[in-house]
């Protein structure tokens, strides 16, 4: 993706500051790349059940490896639950804005997508959400917490009165170690309505590999397993994720860093006198573009000059735009041409 910038751009990838994608710019721990490196069976098929991953994953987060499945990223995940709760026809609820795939997979899987935008401070709009599912029936509810694009987060009061609505919740964490607070997978054991999404992509810097998990209920986790394609988590893709748990030490000092680096980010962007951005639980910063400059063009302005950052198309989102954390020089690069650009 970086070669394909740099031919885009003209200019050499180590001069690209990419931060668009929430990727993780310290990449994975180094045991990672001494796995990979000393891979001895890359012409035999993986393990269906990628049992030596779940294991590890069970003793990360204390919950049984019986309740984990792990796909090609959580993305993977995202459509199987949909493959095997959804009949044609059928409808979901999309909170926008938010994660975008929950509305592609739906369209795939020939499914009604019911939207209850978020109120102006990105909060759910819990009584609308519970009007729409008395009336409309929909079959599963797609939370993100902390919410990407404005790094929002669920509280405990809000997500238990969604799970008392007769509707299977989706709770999509791919950012949740950022946030100072709890995954919620162990709750998969006491709500048989609940299934919570998690990545290696940015917590442990491999989305290039594509390592995606989920806590299930009993109940709903068999169904899963006989849908899943056989092969769906590749050698070397399980073989980075073990190794990468194996240092817990590196995890979370790079998780500090980037905490870190969220809030000198944030003081900064809230200097520049045409952007407000919003305080953030995650490794992004979403801002909204005022004072009238067109949040578009300062996209485009950034990218000439080497910096990448997200802009939104969509009518919800158009007057903003969204900061990944970076590094220290990568902050000081975007700030930099921000500051050029006054």
């Amino acid at each position: 993706m970086v070669e394909v910038l740099s031919t885009r751009l003209g200019r050499k990838p180590e001069e690209i500051v990419k931060l668009d994608a929430n990727e993780n710019p310290y990449g994975p721990p180094p045991e990672v790349f001494e796995a990979l490196g000393q891979l001895k069976f890359p012409y035999i098929y993986p393990d269906p059940e990628s049992r030596t991953l779940r294991g590890a994953l069970a003793e990360d987060s204390g919950l049984e490896s019986e309740y984990i499945l792990v796909g090609c990223g959580a993305d993977e995940l995202i459509d199987l639950i949909m493959r095997c709760v959804l009949d044609p026809g059928d409808s979901i609820v999309d909170c926008p804005p938010t994660f975008t795939m929950y509305e592609f997979d739906a369209a795939v899987n020939c499914a009604r997508v019911i939207k209850v935008p978020r109120k102006m401070d990105f909060s759910l709009d819990v009584q609308r959400i519970t009007e729409v599912i008395e009336h409309e029936k929909p079959k599963i509810i797609f939370l993100t917490s902390p919410n990407n694009p404005d790094g929002s987060v669920i509280s405990d009061e809000v997500l238990l009165k969604i799970l008392d609505l007769p509707i299977l919740v989706v709770l999509d964490e791919a950012y949740i170690e950022f946030s100072g607070l709890d995954s919620k997978m162990g709750w998969v054991k006491k709500h048989e309505n609940l299934i919570v999404l998690r990545t290696f992509s940015k917590r442990a810097g491999l989305a290039g590999l594509r390592v995606g998990y989920g806590a299930f209920p009993l109940s709903i986790i068999e169904y899963l397993w006989r849908a899943k394609q056989p092969y769906n988590v590749s050698v070397a893709a399980e073989v980075s994720a073990c190794a990468a748990l194996k240092n817990p030490v590196y995890l979370e000092k790079v998780k500090v860093a980037l905490v870190q680096e969220r809030e000198r980010l944030f003081k900064l962007l809230k200097q520049v006198p045409f952007l407000n951005p919003y305080p953030s639980y995650s490794n992004f910063i979403l801002c909204e573009v005022t004072n009238g400059r067109d949040a578009k063009k300062l996209k485009e302005d950034l990218a000439k000059m080497g910096v990448m950052i997200r802009h939104y198309s969509n009518k919800e989102l158009k007057g903003y735009v969204r900061v990944s954390v970076g590094k220290p020089e990568q902050t000081n690069a975007l700030m930099d041409c921000i500051n050029r650009l006054s």
